[in-house]
């Protein structure tokens, strides 16, 4: 028997689950699913064939026009240029030298940190937290604020609910619903592939179980949405298959006929709620002359007028949950979504009921609507940023290329600084931003860009000096969230890959070279912090009534769950019960359907109520000749672009390349057959697929996943941005609205076509590298 099988595991947790790692003379040989978990996500076996392989990055290595030219000149080689290997010692020189002259020169705010917090569960090991720790120590950086995820709901609700964090966390209980809803309806369905996640780990899976269990009660599931598919097929859902970005007229459409029907609740609207009168003035059309009614609301959804009546009437006569998806944040105007459905659940009254009212997200992360008390952890201490400067996570294009103007986000005015030296650790801006095409020339623009890859994705090829840093797998560190119950040790499962270094190690070797040493490690070696940090969470989780072993016999028992029962959780229960006692966060302390500070704002696309503002792209005006929508969703085979060369992603392709889903009628009309190499475009770029025709697509809609790591072209080949599958090369690069600024991907219009020609090949970026005998 293979000696792999005969170990127990080391234990680690990732955002996608906790698994057991098995090695043999240190190498990993094979993951299996945590004996906790019964419905582990594959994702984590897609690390085992990539941790020694090809795409590892090893060692330091710099790009070799900057090596040889210096900072700031480019020539438009970032991405496209070889790079040289450099000895750890001449890397450090080299970025630490950097960072004192841009800081010197030019000001701390000239230095973005740029970072997102999906590299590692781990507490200690969080790359976000290591780079603005280091960051801060040496005098601050420019930031970003707000997520990809959610930033329009991240502005948005606290005006509206008074905060955002605990409506989504909050959300009622799998348990409850499954009891007490009688109709559930998802405006964005309840993606399972979505709730594979959670920030900080995943100890148990638990959403598929809760819908199967909510559905085998009796529960009906209605899925508002363009893809069949964000349901499950065993909760037997009815489908709305409404335009994409058409959510907020169906909304207004069901307010209209509420209000029309009489089927409003007026008692709770006096009690709980402010600025509803002005809501209903303009849905009854008083501002415009249009009222809002299923049949306006019918041309801009595609659904039938008596459709929107009568599910409007059913969610006034049954215990109703409205949903909505985080993706809804994620368009023109996609403050708006979150804004009408909490309009419309206090039209209905049922807010704060067992199974009635609104919830965020479900299955967005596994530990939504899951009900237990998560891990109060203590986090790495990030210091204070002396600097001032920030923007909206999703305008990093506009920082770069337009220093010196002026933005307007959620009623104040900022300035984007002129940014020298970006420096990235954690997270694949190639991912996650928009317009991508327009990103690359932008990426062009810093004097030097460092970054902390253990793979040559496209952040690393686009980078100017890479610091191979170590996988999760190949250091100490305590997983735990607030999200779930369990905190787990996360034992070293190998040594570090060739010479790559834990984040914190490089850090260190920076802080030392510049004076800062310990004022960043505070004498503390990864031990000491993970006994520091345990001691921490031990003593919050006590404050709550958890009572957590010793570090040692932590350690031992390489896991911990909290099993102590919970009443059952009903979002915004005590706030029904006793608004006096537990009144809102916002001014009034109520739910305020038209905010006064919003309105005061001035932006005429964020009014202070909800508002239906017509999307610059979608399919009721195609845009530029283009006549399919586009949906770049999240994928279910990685975790953003996360193990996207990974055996797990990999199997998911098609010919190597991202596969997009399209409708029969759109592919018949386009004489596109199953399995065809297609190439997607929009005035922005293009990229080439492998055609999926399904059902599962409403007519008119595409979708192309998100996670297909960047790939543009050599120079010989023209008309395509990425040869892999990257939407991003298509999206818009605008923010949802002057309110959040945040991404608006969900608002775009493309067209589709047979590739003509031979079919150019996917290529695997390994650059190629010259050691310097003098380096």
């Amino acid at each position: 028997m293979n000696s792999a099988c005969l170990d127990k595991g080391t234990l680690t947790s990732t955002h996608w689950g906790t698994y057991r790692v098995h090695t043999d003379n240190g190498v990993v040989t094979a993951i299996n699913g945590f004996e906790k978990d019964p419905d582990p996500s594959p994702i984590g076996q897609g690390i085992v064939d990539v941790l020694d392989g090809p795409l590892r990055i090893k060692r330091p290595m710099v790009r070799k026009g900057w090596l040889e030219k210096g900072p700031g000149n480019t020539d438009g080689r970032r991405g496209s240029d070889d790079f040289v290997e450099v000895s750890w010692e001449k890397a450090i020189e080299l970025v630490s030298g950097e960072l004192e002259r841009v800081r010197s020169q030019f000001g701390s705010q000239a230095i973005y940190g740029g970072s997102y917090g999906w590299s590692s569960a781990g507490r200690f090991h969080h790359a976000q937290s290591q780079l603005k720790r280091f960051l801060n120590t040496i005098g601050g950086f420019t930031y970003s604020v707000n997520t990809y995820s959610y930033a329009a709901a991240e502005v948005t609700l606290p005006y509206v609910l008074g905060d955002f964090y605990s409506m989504v966390n909050g959300a009622t209980s799998w348990d409850v619903l499954k009891d007490h809803c009688e109709l559930f309806v998802a405006f964005g369905g309840v993606p399972i592939k979505n709730g594979q996640v959670t920030n900080g780990g995943v100890g148990r899976h638990g959403q598929a179980q809760g819908v199967r269990d909510a559905a085998a009660n009796g529960m009906k599931f209605v899925n508002v949405g363009p893809l069949r598919s964000d349901m499950l097929p065993e909760s037997d859902a009815r489908w709305y298959p409404i335009y994409p970005g058409s959510d907020v007229a169906l909304l207004l459409g069901i307010a209209h006929t509420l209000h029309e029907e009489n089927l409003v609740d007026q008692a709770f609207l006096s009690k709980y709620t402010v600025g509803f009168e002005r809501f209903l003035q303009y849905v009854l059309g008083d501002d415009d002359g249009e009222p809002k009614s299923a049949e306006w609301a019918s041309q801009r959804t595609g659904l039938q007028p008596s459709e929107i009546r009568d599910l409007a009437v059913e969610m006034a006569t049954k215990r109703t949950m409205i949903s909505v998806s985080w993706s809804l944040t994620r368009q023109d105007n996609g403050e708006q979504p979150y804004w009408a459905a909490i309009a419309v659940a206090s039209m209905l009254g049922q807010l704060g009921t067992p199974g009635g009212g609104i919830g965020f997200g479900y299955s967005a992360m596994n530990a939504i609507g899951a009900n237990y008390q998560g891990m109060p952890g203590a986090a790495l201490p990030q210091g204070q940023n002396p600097v001032k400067s920030f923007i909206p996570v999703a305008r990093i294009t506009d920082l770069l290329l337009h220093p010196g103007e002026t933005f307007e986000y959620n009623g104040m005015t900022g300035v984007y600084p002129e940014i020298k030296l970006v420096y990235w650790a954690g997270g694949n801006p190639f991912h996650h931003h928009q317009d991508l095409v327009r990103m690359r020339q932008a990426w062009q623009k810093p004097d030097t860009i460092v970054v902390h890859e253990w793979s040559w994705n496209s952040l690393a090829r686009h980078a100017d000096i890479v610091l191979p840093s170590a996988t999760p797998l190949e250091r100490n560190d305590i997983a735990s969230s607030s999200r779930d119950p369990f905190l787990v040790y996360m034992e070293k499962a190998i040594e570090p890959v060739g010479e790559s270094r834990a984040d914190y190690d490089i850090f260190r070797l920076l802080a030392k070279a510049m004076g800062a040493e310990e004022a960043f490690t505070g004498n503390r070696d990864e031990e000491a912090w993970l006994q520091a940090l345990y001691a921490e969470t031990r003593d919050k989780a006590k404050s709550v009534g958890i009572e957590l072993p010793e570090f040692d016999e932590f350690k031992l028992s390489e896991w911990f769950e909290n099993s102590t029962p919970r009443e059952p959780q009903i979002l915004l229960k005590q706030f029904r019960d006793a608004p006096e006692m537990y009144p809102l966060k916002t001014p009034s302390g109520k739910i305020e359907i038209f905010s006064e500070r919003v309105a005061a704002f001035g932006y005429q696309e964020a009014p202070g109520f909800p508002f239906w503002n017509e999307p610059k792209e979608w399919l009721g005006r195609p845009a530029n000749g283009q006549r399919l929508h586009l949906i770049s969703n999240q994928p279910a085979n990685k975790l953003h672009s996360q193990l996207d060369h990974g055996s797990h992603s990999r199997n998911s392709k098609i010919n190597g390349r991202e596969p997009v889903l399209i409708n029969p009628e759109d592919a018949e009309s386009r004489d596109i057959q199953d399995g065809a190499l297609v190439r997607v475009y929009s005035p922005r770029g293009s990229c080439l697929c492998t055609a999926l025709i399904s059902d599962d697509v409403r007519a008119g809609v595409l979708q192309l996943s998100t996670g297909a790591w960047y790939n543009p072209p050599p120079a010989n080949i023209s008309g395509i941005s990425c040869l892999h599958g990257n939407p991003n090369v298509l999206t818009r690069d605008e923010g949802t609205s002057r309110l959040a600024q945040g991404p608006s991907a969900m608002s775009c219009m493309v067209d589709i076509e047979v590739y003509k020609g031979e079919a150019p090949p996917v290529t695997v970026f390994t650059p190629p590298t010259v050691r310097w005998p003098s380096y």
